[in-house]
């Protein structure tokens, strides 16, 4: 790598603390940009779908659900925005996020800290109180696995950094299932499995899509480390390992025939396109045809679970 972690001097942090001259002040939507909106509103779709997934129609209750996403959101919320912080010296070194609020200077890292702190706070309290404290306590791995886990140690240090960060990004479904049921069963892992082994292949595809971006910041990314022919071995190994634990929903009963017909064809294009990164030449074209394929699948699989729940028990009622 041409910059890692470790090769990063003091100055480099003493600079990214420091506004930039002419950055301007923070505006409203700096203050939401910071919480990364987007992946928030990703993750509350999870969330829901596994609350949906669980409750059905005899149990949803309006007040649980809110309180589950409120507090979900909050908690994203305060992650990401401690990931703006910690990253406010890598982030102007790639052209995607080189704008950021912290990383410009528009917003204090110590106030972006203590922004992060109380979001994720005040979620753990929402969920512990609203809903229950199992969900509080996922709520809380969720937390520590993408701030401390992924963002201050793996992200800088391994090409598993993607893989074991993973982790944080399968909790939200299963935040969803437990404020219902208010335990941990096969369904509930099901969940997780669904989106843990989702997330390689999707970001694997964004890593391949800014592998320059991640080179210059010394962020080790597999196509980075291991070029773009192990990254296409390792997609192809998630897209099919996420055939059996898409499977495994419909095993326990939790979901019916239409989300299994669903999750079939979707994971049947997947691996089909996993597989066509063997035989293309313009890397980047396929990429982008995985990373826009990924949130497809990602999107109807979650809508499927919320679909065919539906259908059942209107069937039974």
């Amino acid at each position: 790598m041409e910059r890692s972690f470790s090769q990063q001097t003091t100055a480099d942090r003493d600079l990214a603390i420091e506004p930039f001259s002419g950055a301007g002040k923070a505006t409203w939507r700096d203050y939401i940009e910071v919480t990364k909106p987007g992946i928030n509103k990703s993750n509350l779709f999870a969330t829901f779908a596994g609350y949906s997934l669980a409750a059905g129609f005899s149990l949803f209750d309006v007040w649980t659900c809110l309180f589950t996403l409120l507090g979900s959101a909050l908690i994203i919320a305060g992650s990401c925005t401690l990931n703006n912080f910690y990253d406010r010296d890598i982030d102007p070194l790639m052209e995607r996020t080189r704008t950021r609020s912290v990383a410009e200077g528009r917003i204090k890292p110590t106030v972006a800290l203590w922004y992060g702190i109380l979001l994720t706070s005040l979620g753990i309290i929402v969920l512990a109180a609203g809903v229950n404290p199992l969900s509080a306590f996922l709520g809380f791995i969720g937390f520590f696995v993408y701030v401390f886990i992924y963002t201050m140690w793996l992200k800088r240090t391994s090409v598993w950094n993607t893989v074991i960060g993973g982790v944080c990004g399968a909790v939200p479904p299963v935040i969803g299932w437990v404020a219902v049921t208010n335990s941990l069963d096969l369904s509930a892992w099901a969940l997780f499995l669904i989106l843990f082994m989702w997330q390689p292949a999707h970001f694997y595809a964004l890593a391949m899509m800014r592998v320059n971006d991640y080179r210059e910041a010394g962020v080790p990314m597999l196509p980075v480390i291991k070029g773009h022919a192990e990254t296409k071995k390792q997609t192809l190994i998630f897209t099919i390992l996420l055939l059996p634990s898409s499977y495994l929903l419909f095993h326990t009963g939790a979901a019916g025939w239409l989300y299994l017909i669903t999750a079939l064809i979707l994971n049947g294009i997947y691996i089909a396109l996993a597989v066509k990164g063997f035989y293309t030449k313009e890397d980047d074209k396929w990429a982008r045809q995985m990373f826009f394929y990924s949130l497809i699948y990602l999107t109807v699989i979650l809508l499927a679970m919320v679909v065919d729940v539906a259908i059942q028990d209107a069937m039974n009622i």
